[in-house]
């Protein structure tokens, strides 16, 4: 029985950090969702991770109140060629559009 008992901590410890590393884009959603579609804010943050070819760029920004968005880290999407040159480490400052399916970053420098 105690390898059973030890088994089940060991797949809720799993389920636990699994939730934990998708908190920020859940957050997100719930934050945003007051958001009317269309809604455009412009904001400063460090780029983390770029995705030229999938079109997605990971930022950590602070607080964007144009989108109702609290500080975070979160994935937006943008044309391929907007994202050219740009690299992780950076500072950038960036404009970004609610739609239904997400965010949309449709200028940055």
């Amino acid at each position: 029985m105690k390898t059973s008992n030890r088994l089940a901590m060991a797949v809720c410890a799993a389920v636990v950090s699994a939730l934990a590393a998708t908190a920020p884009v859940v957050l997100a959603k719930q934050a945003g969702s007051g958001a009317q579609a269309g809604a455009t804010a412009t904001a400063s943050g460090e780029v983390r991770r770029v995705d030229a070819p999938g079109g997605r760029i990971t930022i950590k920004h602070g607080e964007i109140p144009g989108l109702e968005l609290p500080a975070m880290t979160l994935v937006y999407r943008a044309e391929p060629g907007l994202l050219a040159g740009i690299k992780p480490g950076q500072t950038v400052r960036f404009t970004a559009t609610r739609q239904a399916e997400g965010y949309v970053i449709t200028q940055i420098q």
